[in-house]
This record gives structure tokens, C-alpha cells and sequence, in this order.
């Protein structure tokens, strides 16, 4: 039985070590920004997370379809992100073509590297929402 328990709290254990090295990974594996979306009935979340710049874009990107932040976007796509400490107002558009996908993945990795690969081992890739910000003003 003692073995048994010893069993156990080691899985636990490396279960907790590995969600605290993810944590860490995404918070201080590079350059994040504050996303902030609008629900449908007005309400305001804040959400960080890791940016990239590809092709003339700043791009973000859901790990899954379900991401609250992703869902708040599809209802109001008008958002403010601050980035290096300016924020600034973007219209967020999901980009549902693998292609970009897997351009935005790459371009996370190179960025990100270890920590992106990382965050890789706990997500279905296939799933991801690249999102491109688009500003404003712009027509």
C-alpha cells in the first residue's frame, strides 16, 4: 500500500511540476500583450497572450475553438490589445484556413522556441484559431 501511495504522489507531483513549467513557459517565455474583448452584453475580459507579426499582420492565436477570448471576438470584433506598454484598437478576425495556421505556428516557434514547444506537447495544434488584428482605421 505504501508504495502505492508513493505512486501516486509522485504523479501528482510531476502533474503539478509540469502545469507550473507551462505556466511559466507562457508567461515568461517572451512578448505578450493585453487583449481586451467586449461579450454581447458589455462586458470586458482581459486576456494575455503571445503575439506575433507575419506577413504585415499582428496575429494571435487560440489554442482551441472554445478559447473565451476567441468566442467574445466572433460576438464583437472590435478590441484593444497594448502591446510594449501602448494600447491600441484592432478589429480581430479568426482566419479558419490551415494554411495560416501553420505559418502562425511557425512563426510562434520561431519566436517563442523553447516555450512554444513546449506549449506544443499539451495542445492539438489542429485545433488553434490564428487571429489576425487588423487596425481600426484602416478600411
Amino acid at each position: 500500500m505504501r508504495i502505492l501511495i508513493r505512486v501516486v504522489v509522485g504523479v501528482v507531483a510531476l502533474a503539478v511540476i509540469f502545469v507550473a513549467v507551462t505556466f511559466g513557459a507562457s508567461e515568461f517565455g517572451g512578448e505578450i500583450v493585453t487583449l481586451e474583448t467586449s461579450d454581447a452584453e458589455g462586458g470586458t475580459a482581459e486576456t494575455r497572450l503571445w503575439v506575433i507579426d507575419h506577413g504585415g499582420a499582428v496575429w494571435l492565436r487560440a489554442g482551441v475553438p472554445t478559447s473565451g477570448w476567441l468566442i467574445r471576438i466572433e460576438q464583437n470584433d472590435a478590441v484593444r490589445v497594448t502591446r510594449a506598454n501602448q494600447a491600441r484598437r484592432y478589429r480581430a478576425v479568426p482566419v479558419y484556413d490551415p494554411a495560416v495556421r501553420d505559418a502562425v505556428h511557425r512563426g510562434m516557434l520561431r519566436k517563442y522556441g523553447w516555450a512554444e514547444q513546449l506549449i506544443a506537447t499539451v495542445r492539438d495544434g489542429s485545433q488553434s484559431v490564428p487571429v489576425r488584428l487588423d487596425p481600426e482605421n484602416a478600411s
